[in-house]
């Protein structure tokens, strides 16, 4: 199947990508991230090399970065776009 939407396996690599970029700036191997993190070491590994990782482990991951805040801006609910659709059809 052919999409130009991104798909989630690459949002989940790209995010793990991220991630990786995030800990070696903070200069934090895998085995300390894990440890301080509360996620295992192999879940972390998992996650670094194939983007697969349970979504209480990503948060606890992104506690420890202190990214934690901008989950805050997904799965918002969605506006209510009648007054526009109006613009369309009248």
């Amino acid at each position: 199947m052919y999409s130009l939407e991104t798909t989630p396996l690459e949002v989940s690599k790209a995010l793990a990508e991220k991630h990786r970029t995030l800990r070696k700036q903070l200069k934090m191997s895998q085995e300390e991230m894990a440890e301080r993190s509360g996620v295992s070491l192999g879940s972390l590994k998992r996650f670094e090399n194939t983007g697969k990782i349970s979504l209480d482990s990503l948060l606890k991951l992104m506690h420890l970065l202190g990214r934690l805040k901008e989950f805050n801006n997904i799965l918002l609910p969605m506006e209510n776009l009648d007054h526009i659709k109006k613009l369309f059809t009248e």
